[in-house]
C-alpha cells in the first residue's frame, strides 16, 4: 500500500470555496490561503449563531502504544462515512505541532484513506496560527525582561518570574536557560525556561476563548510573575494585552480544509493533552455545530487525558453537551497492554488479549462516569483474527456498549459505515446526561484526588511540599474554583509510563502546581512529564526531504 503522504499528494482536491459552499459558507465569508485552505470570518458565525446545534460526537482512545491506535484516522473516517450516508457532517480537529512532526510521533492528519488535506501544509506551517501564538508568548516574555531592565516599577521579583518563553519544536536544551548575560545593557541575569508552543498558556487561551473580547479578557489575567510582596503581576499590568491580541487577530479565526473525500474539516488550535488540555478550539467546535447535523471531534491521547480534559475543562467552560463518545482500540494495542512485545503483535494471542483488555475496560468505566453513551470501535489490522475480534466484540456488548469494526485506513468512508451506523443507533436509543466529574466548589486538592482515583485508578496521591504550598496560595488568591489540568504520561493510566494495562494500588505523584489564570485552570505536573519534549535518537527529521520540484517526502 502507498504511504500516507503518497496518498495525500495523489488526491484530487476540491477548491476550498466549493467545500465551504457545501455547508452553507459563501466565498465572502472566507479568507483564502491559496486554493485549498481558508479561514472562516466571524461575520459568518454572527449570521448563523442561532442555527440549531448538531450532534457532538467525541472520539477518544485507549492509552497509546507503539502499535498505534488511529484516533485521528478514525475521526476523519467516521466523518467521511457520515457523508457517504448523506448526513451533513463536519470533522473538527486540532492543528499538529512541529515538535512531534520532526520527532517520533509524526504528523496529525490521519492516515491511509482517512486523511485531511493538504496534508503537508497542515503538518508544517499551515496558516501560521502556531507562529502567531509563539510570537505573542515571546512578546510578553520580552516585555517582562524589558520592564525589569527599565527600572522595575512593578517590583517584580526576578526569582518569581513564572512566564516562560516558547518554541514549537522539541528542544530539550532550552528547558533550563540563563538570560541577561553580557553587559549591563543586555538585561538582568536570571534563570529562565522554554516550553513547547502547544504547552503555552496562550495556546490554551486561544482554544478556550469565545471571541476577540473574551480573548483580550483572558490575556489580561495571565500571571507572569510575583512581586516582592508575593502578589501576582499580570499581562495587563505590563500593558501587553493589546499588542498580543494584535498578533492573534487572524489566529483566532478557525481554518477550513477537507478530507480525502471532500468532507469539510475545521482544524484550529492544538494544545497537547499530556501537558495541556488537548482539545481544538471552542470557537472551531461552536462554528462546526452551527454548520452540520453531526460534528465529529477528538481529544488528544488516551481518554484518561484527552477525554477527561475535554469533559472537565472544555465542556465545562464552553457549556458544551457531548451526545456520544467513540472509544478507539486495536487488537495489537490491547495485546501490547497484555505484555506482548511489539515484534510479536501479529501473532494470535487470546491470553494476552484477555489480560490487556483491562485497559479498555477502565476507559469504558471512566467514560460512563460522565453519563455519555459509549461506542467502541476496533481499528482493524490485517493481522487481527476472527477469534480476537469476537472476544473484544463480546466484551464490549457485555458492558452495554455498541461495537463496530472500523476499516477507514484501508477503505476511507466506506470502511467506516459500520461505525457510523453504530453511532447513529446510539444517538437514537441512548440519551446523554453529561456532567463533569467534579463540582467547581470542590477544593483544588480534592479535584486532583478525584481525577487521580476515579479516572486513573490511583489508590492515593502524594503531593510534594511545594505543590501543597502553591495549592494553598492559589486558593487564597481566589483560584480555588477553577478546574485542574493534570500533566501526566500518556502511556499509562498511572504517572509511570511502564505500568501498562490497568494499574492498581499505585500512588500518583504531584511534584509541581501552577496557575494558568488566563486560560482558567490550575496546571498539575505529575511524574516525569516535561513541558519541553526532546528529540529521539533517530528523529523523523532525518527522513524528511524536499526535491527540486518542491515535493516533500518522508512526512507521515
Amino acid at each position: 500500500m502507498k504511504t500516507d503522504i503518497e496518498i495525500a499528494q495523489e488526491a484530487k482536491l476540491m477548491p476550498i470555496k466549493d467545500v465551504a459552499a457545501s455547508i452553507g459558507i459563501a466565498e465572502d465569508d472566507l479568507e483564502l490561503y491559496g486554493k485549498y485552505k481558508a479561514k472562516i470570518s466571524d461575520e459568518w458565525y454572527q449570521k448563523n449563531k442561532n442555527n440549531k446545534d448538531g450532534k457532538l460526537i467525541l472520539v477518544t482512545a485507549i492509552n497509546p502504544t507503539p502499535a498505534g491506535e488511529g484516533k485521528t484516522t478514525t475521526s476523519i473516517g467516521l466523518a467521511q462515512a457520515f457523508s457517504k450516508l448523506n448526513k451533513k457532517c463536519v470533522v473538527a480537529l486540532r492543528e499538529p505541532s512541529l515538535g512531534p512532526c520532526f520527532g517520533i510521533k509524526g504528523g496529525a492528519a490521519g492516515g491511509g484513506f482517512a486523511q485531511v488535506v493538504p496534508m503537508e501544509d497542515l503538518n508544517l506551517h499551515f496558516t501560521g496560527d502556531f507562529h502567531a501564538i509563539t510570537s505573542a508568548n515571546n512578546l510578553l516574555a520580552a516585555l517582562i525582561d524589558n520592564h525589569i531592565q527599565q527600572g522595575n516599577s512593578l517590583r517584580i521579583d526576578t526569582r518569581s518570574v513564572v512566564w516562560k518563553r516558547c518554541l514549537d519544536m522539541n528542544d530539550r536544551a532550552l528547558r533550563n536557560i540563563v538570560v541577561g548575560l553580557g553587559k549591563k545593557s543586555d538585561g538582568v541575569v536570571r534563570e529562565d525556561h522554554f516550553v513547547i508552543t502547544v504547552a503555552s498558556e496562550i495556546m490554551a487561551i486561544l482554544c478556550l476563548c469565545e471571541n476577540m473580547k473574551d480573548l483580550k479578557e483572558k490575556l489580561s489575567k495571565i500571571i507572569v510573575a510575583y512581586n516582592f510582596d508575593g502578589e501576582p503581576v499580570t499581562a495587563k499590568d505590563l500593558q501587553a494585552v493589546g499588542s498580543m491580541a494584535a498578533l492573534l487577530k487572524d489566529a483566532i479565526k478557525p481554518n477550513i480544509i477537507q478530507t480525502l473525500e471532500h468532507t469539510p474539516a475545521i482544524v484550529h488550535g492544538g494544545p497537547f493533552a499530556n501537558i495541556a488540555h488537548g482539545c481544538n478550539s471552542v470557537i472551531a467546535t461552536k462554528y462546526a455545530l452551527k454548520m452540520a447535523d453531526y460534528v465529529v471531534t477528538e481529544a488528544g491521547f488516551g481518554a484518561d487525558l484527552g477525554a477527561e480534559k475535554f469533559f472537565d475543562i472544555k465542556c465545562r467552560k464552553a457549556n458544551l453537551k457531548p451526545d456520544a463518545c467513540v472509544l478507539v482500540a486495536t487488537i495489537r494495542a490491547l495485546k501490547y497492554n497484555g505484555g506482548v512485545k511489539k515484534a510479536d503483535l501479529s501473532i494470535e494471542n487470546l491470553d494476552a488479549l484477555k489480560k490487556g483488555i483491562s485497559n479498555l475496560e477502565k476507559h469504558i468505566e471512566n467514560l460512563k462516569q460522565y453519563n455519555v453513551p459509549v461506542v467502541i470501535t476496533l481499528n482493524a489490522f490485517s493481522s487481527d483474527t476472527e477469534a480476537e475480534v469476537k472476544f473484544v466484540k463480546d466484551f464490549c456488548e457485555e458492558r452495554n456498549c455498541e461495537f463496530a469494526l472500523s476499516k477507514v485506513w484501508e477503505f476511507g468512508g466506506e470502511g467506516g459505515i459500520e461505525l457510523a451506523n453504530a453511532v447513529l443507533k446510539t444517538l437514537e436509543e441512548k440519551k446523554s446526561d453529561f456532567a463533569p466529574i467534579y463540582e467547581d466548589s470542590l477544593p483544588l486538592k480534592e479535584k486532583i484526588e478525584t481525577v487521580a482515583k476515579k479516572i486513573y485508578g490511583a489508590k492515593d496521591v502524594n503531593f510534594s511540599s511545594e505543590s501543597l504550598k502553591m495549592l494553598d496560595k492559589l486558593t487564597d488568591l481566589g483560584f480555588g474554583n477553577l478546574p485542574v489540568c493534570i500533566a501526566k504520561t500518556q502511556y499509562s493510566l498511572s504517572d509511570d509510563a511502564t505500568l501498562l494495562g490497568r494499574p492498581e494500588n499505585f500512588t500518583l505523584n504531584v511534584r509541581e502546581v501552577y496557575i494558568s489564570a488566563g486560560a482558567g485552570f490550575v496546571v498539575v505536573l505529575t511524574g516525569q512529564v516535561v513541558t519541553m519534549p526532546g528529540l529521539p535518537k533517530e528523529p523523523a527529521a532525518h527522513r524528511i526531504d524536499v526535491n527540486e520540484s518542491g515535493l516533500i517526502t518522508g512526512l507521515f
